[in-house]
């Protein structure tokens, strides 16, 4: 039931088209269900010349025919029916797709705008690509094949059963008792086979996910791949999630193999029961011959949709599965919009007792605090894993600290608007992305509507244009997917003209120089310091060659801020910038490399 409650969310705005398919579908079943008391009267009276009283209110109406052209209107009413019966089936499916179709776009859409809205740190630490994508895909397209098809085929089987045991025992009572004898049997064995079919799908559906996140993530790293000749060895990887998957899926199909051929079984029982019966007592004269060929029809058109329902409950399993897998995500809670305030930043920054640590691990950061005026330009320096990133990510709250403040221009982050906070306060992450498009549209991405000028003005500053003009369509040459038609350093420098385009009031610059030579990042050092005055600017580093030029650096390591102070302060003391300076600056021993 939470399923369906589930899916009805889902089905707002269409539900009445949606119901309507419910009614189209009876009115299609009732009057294909008409035609074949219509042969029973053409044979028995319009053939063997005896009188029909099984069905009065229908006979009624024929009464005026004459038993001559009794045949000729039979023919031509059956044809009529089966032709209003096909006009509600295909308003039926119509509708059912309609619904369908919408609702599967809905549901991506608001799987897209959940997954944009999610927490900094979800994306980073908890969630698995390939599975976001086989929800988002696969279990969307469960769920639309599903709408469109199979939840008017149970209402249209239900209508259809009730309907032909009503029209039956019309005619007959005892042989309707017959006719239905191994109706609860297969639904019972419906009913078991639905439960099966769930969990191996369940299972089946992860396995999948496991799958496509196995082949996402080794397409994505194939260059790694390759470079360490570990093709091999991916492959095996791959074809373990591969064998589990199709084992898994085989399950399935062995449940369905063992439900169908055992189904058919039951069906072909019940047909030879009425065979059997409906033949003995027509030739006894109990019933007539017309009605004993109504019966066949109708059981044979009745078996067949109750057959038809274990295709159906195992959709219906499917589809309950990816509802509750896209809801699994759906209910991961937002970004929590903690405060409306917003403000032209001044770039005063305050880290106030400041401490950080991820869910279940040790403290990242250790009371913190710092205080930095505006325009200054401050570099971080520390050992791999002593919380730089970290501390750089509390600026434009990605993350949140655990304890203590972090202060803009006095105001707590979060007490600001998260859309006025970070399009003022800026960073360059470490790992570089670029998207599949030409490099206009990745500098731009932060601003569509940049004019010309900002776009080569950042570009400049980034020590770009150079690069760009080399290029055969300048700024409209497509960097590949991730940027891989760029080299590392290219790509750092598209990472930061992107930044600039947004004229930030604080600059922050996660080890984004990593991949550009000692000159080139001088020089856009210089150019950040000429363009970007008033800009409060950090930089993330482990290179101290540059950092002669900016105005502080702290000295962070265990989480905890050890020294601070100028190049000319620091290099007189025994610290680690002291011991990096000394090694990055110490002339090669005669024969070394």
């Amino acid at each position: 039931m939470n399923g369906f409650k589930q899916l009805s969310t889902h089905l707002r705005g269409r539900r009445l088209l949606y119901l309507s398919t419910f009614a189209a579908a009876a009115a299609a079943s009732f009057f294909g269900l008409l035609q074949p008391q219509i042969i029973g009267i053409v044979i028995d009276v319009g053939i063997g010349g005896k009188s029909w009283t099984e069905a009065p209110w229908l006979t009624a109406q024929l009464e005026r025919i004459s038993s001559r052209n009794l045949i000729l209107h039979g023919a031509l009413l059956s044809i009529a029916l089966m032709a209003i019966s096909g006009f509600f089936m295909y308003l039926q499916y119509r509708w059912s797709a309609i619904v369908a179709e919408d609702t599967a776009k809905k549901i991506r859409e608001r799987l897209y705008a959940h997954l944009q809205n999610l927490d900094y740190e979800y994306h980073t630490t908890k969630s698995n690509t390939g599975d976001l994508i086989q929800r988002c895909t696969s279990d969307v397209d469960t769920i639309r094949n599903f709408l469109s098809t199979q939840t008017a085929e149970v209402g249209s089987g239900i209508f259809l059963v009730i309907t032909t045991a009503v029209l039956m025992a019309s005619l007959n009572k005892p042989l309707t008792f017959f006719a239905m004898a191994v109706f609860p049997i297969l639904f019972l064995f419906g009913y078991i086979f639905f439960s099966k079919v769930k969990i191996l799908f369940s299972a089946a559906d992860a396995a999948e996910g496991d799958l496509s996140g196995a082949l996402q993530e080794n397409i994505h790293g194939i260059r790694v791949v390759r470079a360490f000749a570990r093709a091999v060895h991916e492959i095996g990887v791959f074809d373990t999630k591969n064998i589990e998957y199709r084992d898994k899926s085989f399950y399935v199909t062995r449940l369905l193999a063992w439900y169908w051929s055992i189904s058919d079984m039951i069906c072909f029982v019940q047909i030879g029961i009425v065979m059997a019966v409906g033949g003995w007592w027509a030739a006894e004269g109990r019933i007539t011959l017309g009605t004993a060929i109504v019966f066949f029809t109708y059981v044979g058109r009745l078996l067949w949709p109750v057959r038809e329902m274990g295709r159906t409950l195992t959709e219906m399993g499917k589809a309950m599965v990816s509802l509750g897998r896209i809801q699994e995500v759906l209910d991961i809670p937002s970004e929590r919009e903690t405060g409306d305030y917003q403000r032209e930043i001044q770039g005063e920054i305050e880290f106030r007792n400041v401490s950080f640590q991820y869910r279940s691990q040790r403290p990242i950061l250790k009371n913190i605090n710092c205080k930095v005026r505006p325009g200054e330009i401050v570099a971080i320096l520390g050992p791999t894993g002593s919380g730089k990133s970290t501390l750089v990510h509390l600026l434009p709250r990605l993350y949140r600290p655990s304890g203590g403040q972090v202060l803009i221009d006095s105001v707590d982050t979060g007490s600001w608007r998260s859309e006025s906070l970070r399009s003022q306060v800026c960073i360059v992450l470490q790992e570089t992305f670029l998207f599949n498009r030409s490099l206009r549209e990745n500098i731009a991405l932060a601003v569509p509507d940049a004019t010309d000028e900002l776009i080569e003005a950042s570009a400049e500053t980034a020590h770009l244009k150079a690069v760009i003009e080399d290029c055969e369509d300048g700024y409209k040459t497509l960097v590949g997917e991730g940027g891989v038609t760029l080299s590392g350093g290219q790509k750092q420098r598209v990472a930061i003209a992107r930044t600039l385009t947004r004229l930030p009031k604080v600059i922050i610059l996660d080890d984004s120089f990593s991949a550009v030579d000692a000159q080139t990042d001088a020089d856009i050092l210089a150019e950040l310091k000429k363009c970007f005055a008033d800009s409060t600017i950090f930089i993330v580093t482990h290179r101290v060659s540059t950092l002669k030029e900016v105005d502080r650096i702290l000295i962070l390591e265990n989480g905890c801020i050890t020294h601070e102070g100028s190049h000319e302060e620091l290099i007189l003391g025994d610290n680690l910038y002291r011991r990096i300076w000394d090694i990055q600056n110490a002339p090669l021993e005669s024969g070394s490399i």
